[in-house]
This record gives C-alpha cells, structure tokens and sequence, in this order.
C-alpha cells in the first residue's frame, strides 16, 4: 500500500472530503479511485459515498499514488491574444500552445490529447505573462479556492498623469460591481509603470481599477503568484513545476527576497581594505619636441662587454657563415623485438 493513515476525527467523515482534507487529492479524484477499487478502510473496498469512523484505517493502492504522482502541472508564459480558459469562435487555448516544441528545459511528460490541464487563476486575453495550469485538485484549491491567501504580481504600463492622489485611491478606496475590494499594494516603478500586488482576482480587475482613476491599461504582464516566479521563461514557453515548487505554493509560502547587489567601493577603499597601498597614478609624459629620443646609443659600449656595431656595419649572427656546418645524422638502427 502506497499511502496508509488511521482516521483520529471526533465525527465521520466522508472519505473523499478527508482526503482532501489531507492533501492527497481533490474530492472528485478521491471519487474516481474509490470508484476504481484502488481505496481500502480496514482492508475492504471502499464504496462511493462512505464515510470513515474514528480508529478505521484507509489504505491507497499502489496505483492510485502512482497516478497522483504522475499529474502534470506547469507555469507557462501567456502571449497576448491568447485566452486562458475555454476558447469562443476562432480564439487559440493556451492549452493548445503546450507541446513537445514549446518546452523549456527538460520534463518527464509532455502534455497530450487526454491530458487535462486547466488553467488555475485567468489571465486576460490581452495580457501576458504568468498561467499556472495544472491536473492536480489540491494545487488547484491551494491557488485559487475561496481560503488561498496567495498574492499575485503584476507590472502594468499605463497612459494618463500618476499622481498622488490616484495610487491613494488604488491602494484602498475603490469598489466594482458595488463591493470594497481588498486594500492593494501599488507602487510606481516608472513615470508610466505601476506594480500592483493583489489578495484576490475579480474579472479585469486592474484594467477596471485603473479606469476609475482615469488611467488607460496598454500593457499588464503577471510575474509572480505567491512563490512562483516568472523569471527568465520566454514568452510562449512552458515547464514543469516542481515538487519543491508544489509544496511551496500548498504552504502559501512568500517569495525569496532579493539580496540588493553591494556597491562596488572607490579604488582606495578596496586598497584599505585588502592592506595593499594603492597604484600611483600615472606620471605625465613630458611633451616631445624633434625627434623622438630612441633610447640610449647602440654604438657606445656596453658596460662589461664589447662595443656595439658602428653605424654602417652589418650585424652578422653567430649561426650563420663560414665556420657553420650543418651535421647530418646516421639513421638508427632499429633491432627487432624477440
């Protein structure tokens, strides 16, 4: 048996809430594997719609962990013109984009016809960026069911005058369709660029936000959701999660801060430091006027040898004339090896 655990409740329990309860999968897989015989309660199948009491034991196949473990999920980078979900007349899913040519870096499976990945957060047709989807029912709840505590990053390019006053009203203050939405973290990062953190996700929520305040979207691009990051993945790419990444986003876990780069000190303070004394600086060539001075006078003899050639005369080098001979050698005799 793959997964065994004895039930500690006060009450029973339907098996495919505890189950899901436990993280082991959604209440529709739970379901499916019981239905498939691959669930035991003290060493008896299971039925649909049975609950367990507090002492019984509930044993997985095998199989069934086999399964679970094999549920694909994926971070893909959403071009703009692509819709998230369930397409309408002519429009592209992004579902449709995950293939073997579109991976990045390496994955253990390549989604197929019979895959069903769904997309866990939307992501508007015209915007870009971050789309997890995934198979797997626990992941699911954890990024976007009702209790997920999960923020998502967004870095947005708008058109209209930043003041003040408008990134009071995108913090807090703003309501749609007659609900206060939730306070916002919202900073300007360039004179027509704001990032925008958010706790929840209404439809087009800051394109609608930034109408009230009569700022024009042209360009919103998601870069993070709770841990996850979009980094370096191109646009139009795939790749797997992992399962560290996984765990990270069930425990709702905030992203690494990122260490600011140290600032490289002046020449003299590394000097300090490293106990060295620092370079002098460069003494000034003086000014040339003439001719160029070539050095001292190759005819004045050397100090402790003979004198240099004279101007007018030939240096001759010692491998070369009459005294040099050329010897040839006899080849070696070779005997052979016995």
């Amino acid at each position: 048996m793959a997964w065994t655990k004895t039930y500690s409740g006060d009450e029973p329990l339907r098996i495919n809430k505890w189950l899901a309860l436990e993280g082991v999968c959604s209440r529709r897989e739970a379901d499916s594997l019981i239905e498939q015989g691959l669930v035991k309660v003290d060493g008896e199948k299971a039925i649909s719609g049975q609950k367990i009491e507090t002492g019984q034991t509930l044993d997985l196949a095998q199989k069934a962990a086999r399964r679970l473990d094999n549920q694909l999920s994926i971070l893909f980078h959403k071009p703009i013109g692509i819709v998230s979900g369930t397409p309408e007349g002519d429009e592209i899913p992004a579902v449709r984009l995950i293939s073997g040519d579109s991976l990045s870096g390496k994955s253990h499976a390549i989604p197929g016809r019979y895959n069903k990945l769904a997309p866990l957060g939307r992501l508007d047709k015209d915007s870009r960026g971050l789309l997890i989807m995934s198979e797997d029912g626990v992941l699911a709840k954890a990024v976007i069911g009702p209790e997920s505590q999960l923020d998502k990053e967004y870095l947005v390019k708008v058109k209209g005058d930043v003041t003040p006053d408008k990134l009071g009203k995108l913090r807090h203050g703003l309501e749609l369709d007659g609900r206060q939405l939730k306070p916002a973290i919202v900073e300007q990062v360039k004179q027509q660029e704001l990032k925008f953190i958010l706790n929840e996700g209404r439809n087009r929520q800051i394109r609608r936000m930034c109408q009230l305040v009569e700022l024009h979207v042209v360009d919103l691009m998601r870069v993070r959701v709770g841990p996850l990051e979009l980094a370096g993945l191109p646009e139009g790419k795939w790749r797997p999660i992992s399962g560290r990444e996984r765990e990270a986003l069930l425990r709702g876990d905030m992203p690494r801060p990122r260490k600011p780069r140290p600032e490289r000190p002046e020449r003299s303070d590394r000097a300090e430091r490293s106990g060295r004394p620092d370079r002098p600086a460069r003494a000034e060539r003086p000014e040339r006027s003439g001719k160029p001075d070539r050095g001292p006078d190759r005819t004045a003899p050397r100090s402790g040898g003979k004198p240099g050639p004279a101007s007018g005369e030939k240096t001759v080098s010692p491998l070369k004339g009459e005294k040099f001979k050329r010897t040839k050698l006899k080849p070696r005799k070779r005997t052979p090896i016995k």
